[in-house]
């Protein structure tokens, strides 16, 4: 169990939209402020989805780097690009997300029903996106949506070796309809399918961020939270902001002796340069 938590926060995703979730950060203004706030309370690292002019998800390839240039410019967090974008995104864009230079990218592990869509991910590509992230020295987060996808990583790192940085650190992504549920039998199902020396995070989507925030706590892992994964903060009460998210998710940390790591801390756990 390590002594200080990773607090990844998900702004904005490519699910809700602007005229549902009027707090949703969709601006790259926006985006820089919510990132500067939460970064304060204790986030340190930015799982970022970006959208168009209208408010629509994009990948961009010019306003991927305006972004993680403004984040740069503006905090400390370590800036992780989704290779996801949307459902509707083709590869060739997702593998595009990589010219933006960032720290880090999502590496998800598998095909997966999306609620009523498709988040496609061949093997081909899985492995394409991982070679180019070695080559590149951007370190993955490898996103696991169901406990098999866990042993097609241990055939990614056997056939292709370890990632950039050559620390392996996953991230749980429970609760999405079509993937594994978030509770606690998955969660344990998941930790001991992790590759040797692994770190992991857990995201609970909507009503399963607590149980999942709770249950990754205890079993040593990080955290990932946001207006990505969820837009109610309790039964009947939307969320406000992301740092809403973030100050709970910290306050939790510091209540399981864990505290928020820093971004120098978050950096050198993940394998990631200093600036």
């Amino acid at each position: 169990m390590t002594n200080g938590t990773l607090i990844t926060v998900a702004p904005t995703g490519a699910e809700s939209a602007k005229a549902d979730v009027p707090a949703l950060p969709v601006t790259l203004a926006e985006l820089v402020s919510t990132a500067k706030e939460c970064e304060a309370l204790g986030a340190s690292v930015i799982h970022v989805h970006i959208r168009d002019d209208d408010a629509q998800p994009s990948l961009d390839p010019a306003r991927l780097k305006d972004t993680v240039a403004a984040l740069r410019d503006a905090t400390s967090l370590i800036v992780q690009l989704s290779s996801g974008g949307s459902v509707h995104d083709p590869e060739s864009s997702r593998l595009a997300v990589l010219d933006a230079a960032p720290d880090m990218a999502s590496c998800t592990m598998g095909t997966v029903n999306f609620g009523d869509d498709v988040f496609m991910n061949r093997w081909e590509f899985i492995v394409e996106l991982h070679t180019r992230m070695q080559d590149r020295g951007i370190v993955p987060e490898y996103e696991i949506f169901d406990v098999g996808q866990l042993w097609s990583l241990e055939r990614l790192l056997n056939k292709h070796g370890l990632p950039a940085g050559g620390h392996v650190h996953v991230d749980f992504v429970m609760g999405v309809p079509g993937g594994m549920p978030g509770d606690l039998k998955s969660l344990a199902a998941c930790v001991a399918a992790l590759p040797d020396g692994a770190t992991f995070s857990a995201t609970g989507i909507g009503r399963f961020t607590l149980p999942v925030l709770l249950g990754s706590l205890s079993a040593g892992g990080h955290l990932r939270v946001g207006m990505e994964d969820t837009v109610t903060y309790a039964k009947g009460q939307p969320v406000e902001s992301n740092m809403q998210l973030v100050a709970r998710a910290a306050a939790f940390a510091r209540l399981a002796q864990r505290p928020p790591l820093t971004t120098a801390e978050a950096r050198d756990m993940l394998g990631i340069s200093s600036r």
